[in-house]
C-alpha cells in the first residue's frame, strides 16, 4: 500500500468524490484507509450507568484504490513512485519528480 498515515489524499471514486482529507489510519490487510471527513457513519450508543445515550458520527474505512495522494504544493492529485536516494528507498511524486516528505 502506497498511502500512509497522515498523508493528504483526495477521494477519486464514490459518494465523497473530490473530498480532500488526511488519512487517520490504514488497514493494510484489507487494503483500506480511514480518511478524515469521508464515509461518515452514524453509530448509536446505548446508555450505561455512567454515560448517557448518544449518536456518534465516525469515519468508516474505504478502499485504498479509491484515494489518490494529494500534493499540497501543486494542489493536484498525483501518483506515487519509488526511488533510491543515498541507499534509502523514498517515495517520489510522479508529476513533479520530487520526493515526498
Amino acid at each position: 500500500m502506497q498511502i500512509r498515515k497522515d498523508d493528504t489524499v483526495v477521494v477519486i471514486a464514490g459518494k465523497d468524490k473530490g473530498t480532500v482529507g488526511t488519512v487517520l489510519r490504514t488497514i493494510p490487510k484489507k487494503n483500506q484507509v480511514v480518511v478524515e471527513g469521508v464515509n461518515v457513519q452514524t453509530k448509536h450508543a446505548k446508555a450505561t450507568r455512567t454515560t448517557p445515550s448518544e449518536i456518534k458520527h465516525i469515519e468508516g474505512p474505504i478502499d485504498a484504490s479509491n484515494v489518490m495522494f494529494y500534493d499540497k504544493k501543486t494542489k493536484q492529485a498525483t501518483r506515487i513512485g519509488h526511488d533510491f536516494v543515498d541507499g534509502k528507498k523514498v517515495r517520489v511524486s510522479k508529476k513533479t519528480g520530487k520526493t515526498i516528505e
